[in-house]
């Protein structure tokens, strides 16, 4: 699947603002990892479905394996804050979810419907800099966004910041 036009402008740029509720309803600043952390932001269509439920979980699976390589997880979707909450709380999911209800992160980061009618499912690679350093694309192969997240994050991990 192409990666979509607005989307791959953001390689090697600072990340678009992102500050949005989390499904404690408390903001979340993206800027605040800054000079901290690595920031993984994935994109996702719904809370609850399986395809989205298969890979919070991974990334769940996974959590403790993106800390130990400086990284954060976030989790955003249109779903609200309570949609969050439950979502978070059914699958013990440790990371970050924010909720872009209005879905104007979505817009500002370029992430496209799929089928022309879902929302898409992008995950971003933001370094300790706030550099989008890569981004993939995917709506099917759930599993495939952990995994590339965590290999890329590998190839930058003895860069200095």
């Amino acid at each position: 699947m192409t990666q979509p036009t607005q989307s791959i402008a953001l390689l090697r740029q600072p990340a678009p603002p992102l500050l949005l509720p989390n499904h404690l309803n408390v903001p979340i600043d993206l800027d605040s990892f800054r000079g901290r952390s690595a920031v993984v932001v994935y994109f996702y269509p719904k809370a609850g479905t399986a395809g989205c439920t298969t890979q919070a979980c991974a990334f769940r699976d996974e959590y403790e394996a993106f800390r130990d390589l400086g990284a954060e997880v976030i989790g955003v979707s249109s779903d609200s804050v309570d949609e969050l909450r439950a979502f978070a709380a059914s699958n013990r999911l440790p990371f970050i979810l924010l909720s872009d209800e209005h879905s104007h992160a979505r817009r500002s980061w370029g992430v496209p419907n799929d089928l022309w009618l879902l929302p898409g499912r992008v995950t971003y690679i933001i370094d300790r800099a706030g550099i989008v350093r890569h981004i993939f694309r995917s709506a099917i192969h759930m599993r495939k966004h952990i995994d590339v997240a965590a290999n890329f994050l590998r190839e930058i991990a003895h860069e200095h910041p």
